[in-house]
């Protein structure tokens, strides 16, 4: 089984162990990385974090979707959300591509 995934403050200790910055520091920072990618995503569309990826605002269509529980047919607005792209090189390292032969 997976372990379980990392909560806010497990990953803050381990940035401030890492770095050897106070665990006050790093949290400031977070907030300050998290306060500025939305609002990029907001006012441009898109924020670049070097190396991870980038946060695009994307706009969905409307369309037609399925009550499941009775079967039928229902419009779905159009609406904008985000999304999260990540880096080829964080792709790479996380699932390596296949090599063709």
């Amino acid at each position: 089984m997976a372990e379980a995934r990392m909560t806010k403050n497990q990953v803050i200790k381990h940035v401030a162990d890492k770095t050897g910055a106070t665990k006050k520091d790093v949290a400031g920072i977070a907030d300050a990385l998290i306060e500025l990618a939305i609002q990029q995503a907001k006012k441009t569309g898109i924020f670049v974090l070097p190396g991870l990826g980038r946060l695009k605002k994307v706009q969905r269509k409307a369309r037609m979707g399925r009550n499941p529980a009775t079967g039928a047919e229902i419009k779905i607005p159009a609406k904008t959300t985000a999304k999260f792209y990540l880096a080829k090189a964080v792709k790479d390292a996380i699932a390596p591509p296949k090599v063709k032969r």
